[in-house]
């Protein structure tokens, strides 16, 4: 053998032998999956939280003018906050993640008119439920008065109510808007909408305030300019950008009968039900801790607490709460597209990250325990409770980041009463009555109400964990088709029973 063929077989010769190990290649493939998925939820989640930073900071706003205005109507201002959330706009939320569950399976199974006729009755139901809201306002303050509730506190609250029904409205068509723009990941156009309008609050908020001299009522009021104003930009914004959903050459087209409507409410109202009573049953369970804070030994330093409290779990909440949106709308477009593996690895990542964001939450929310009650007031007693409470609301949101992000998923898998009834027992049979023994029974006052939280959190959270545990994502998809499925009655009268029974099947399930 010639030195030339020598030295060519030492060169093609590998010094390491490959590895060509099949569970590498699948741990690689793995790894760009969970990735790229990361990066689809953050492409919405992310925008998301900037929009959320931008109403926190409208709220932050708020609360500042209302320390200005003394100590009394910042009490009363966040009396009235809290009586607004358990009457009013802790409704909308729930009542809106019905259509966006609808939307965003629907948009994976490119059915767009559909998404469109979804939107249109979320508005109108919305409404439609802002009446009886305007009622208990305007007799907000005899229903205070039979709960004992503070005359002077009570006054003031009922001005800010007053002077917000025109919100309600506003609110009806923000809620679902915000859903069509969501669904279809259009969060940075959304994002720009809020910011303009953000901008344009502080300048309103001190018209209002400062140079009119209008007081409680210009707050409430800026508010109400404000958040119409986002619903402008939304509009102008539909109307001068061209929308990216359109008619497919393959969707049904067909003019909706009475019966393929009342079907279609049905089917909306199965949803939009329990995730109300889901988002209301949590809502709920702070606001009842914040009127139940009038009972304790000092009330208004209690109340004043509780409200400047609720300005940092409100900022902290926007990141799950984001995320918790960016996984609904992932795993809804996946399961729509029939995709049930996609789905459950959106939901896979979505609990990683919720894990992540709550130790997050609480290492923020202790950091910050000594600072953020100067923030809004100068009361020496309100910043000492203030700053004695906050580590117990920082575990409290460590929890509630993990319980969020698994309400994302199973709303985007359309099973609201799962969410509803874990969170039925886990605030009203675990957190309260430990909260009110704590508090009243064992002398921790208004700690003992945050060692409530924690415990109906935890709850939630392992509840939680083990119902995404055992999902069936394969028969989900199947839900998914059948909920999202629209049936011409007119033209197919066989096909309309099996449609009802299809929805009736969904409904229970």
């Amino acid at each position: 053998m010639s030195q030339s063929n020598l030295v060519t077989d030492e060169v093609t010769t590998p010094l390491l032998p490959r590895n060509n190990h099949p569970n590498l290649h699948l741990l690689r493939n793995y790894s760009y999956d969970f990735i790229n998925e990361t990066i689809s939820i953050g492409k919405i989640s992310c925008p998301l939280v900037f929009i959320s930073i931008c109403l926190y900071a409208r709220s932050f706003v708020s609360m500042y003018y209302l320390g200005g205005l003394g100590d009394k109507t910042l009490a009363g201002g966040s009396l009235a906050i809290a009586l607004a959330n358990i009457t009013g706009y802790s409704l909308f939320p729930g009542l809106t993640m019905g259509v966006e569950t609808i939307c965003s399976q629907a948009f994976g199974a490119r059915r767009y008119n559909y998404v469109r006729a979804t939107v249109k009755r979320g508005i109108i139901l919305l409404l439609i439920s802002s009446l009886p809201i305007i009622l208990a306002w305007i007799y907000m303050k005899k229903i205070s008065l039979m709960l004992n509730q503070n005359k002077d506190l009570e006054s003031e609250a009922h001005i800010f109510l007053l002077w917000s029904i025109p919100d309600l409205m506003a609110q009806s068509f923000l809620h679902p808007l915000q859903v069509y723009l969501r669904i279809q990941s259009k969060t940075l156009p959304l994002f720009i909408c809020t910011a303009i309008a953000n901008i344009l609050y502080l300048p309103i908020t001190s018209l209002f305030v400062t140079y009119l001299d209008l007081g409680i009522k210009g707050i409430a009021l800026s508010n109400v300019v404000s958040n119409f104003n986002l619903v402008v930009f939304i509009f102008l914004y539909r109307y001068f950008f061209k929308e990216n959903i359109s008619v497919e050459e393959d969707e049904d087209i067909y003019e909706e009968t009475y019966e393929d409507s009342v079907r279609e409410w049905k089917k909306l109202l199965g949803l939009v039900i329990p995730n109300c009573f889901s988002v209301c049953i949590e809502w709920w369970c702070y606001e009842i801790f914040m009127l139940l804070c009038g009972k304790l030994e000092h009330p208004k330093v209690s109340i004043a607490s509780m409200g400047i409290i609720m300005q940092i779990t409100s900022l902290v909440y926007k990141f799950p709460h984001s995320l918790s949106s960016g996984v609904s709308t992932r795993v809804g477009n996946e399961l729509g597209s029939n995709l049930p593996q996609n789905a459950k690895r959106a939901a896979i990542v979505g609990l990683g990250l919720g894990i992540a964001l709550g130790f997050l939450s609480l290492t923020f929310t202790v950091s910050f325990k000594d600072k953020w009650a100067t923030y809004f007031t100068d009361d020496k007693h309100i910043i000492a409770l203030t700053a004695e409470a906050l580590p117990f609301v920082g575990f409290c949101e460590l929890g509630n980041c993990l319980q969020t992000a698994g309400c994302g998923i199973l709303r985007g898998s359309a099973r609201p009463r799962i969410g509803a009834t874990i969170n039925g027992i886990a605030f009203y049979a675990v957190g309260i009555p430990v909260g009110l023994v704590m508090a009243f029974c064992f002398g921790f006052g208004f700690n003992g109400f945050w060692i409530g939280m924690i415990t109906a959190q935890t709850t939630c959270a392992i509840f939680m964990m083990v119902v995404i545990c055992r999902t069936d994502w394969e028969l989900e998809a199947r839900r998914a088709n059948e909920l999202t499925a629209v049936v011409d009655s007119g033209n197919n009268n066989g096909e309309e029973n099996v449609e009802a029974r299809l929805v009736d099947q969904v409904v229970v399930n």
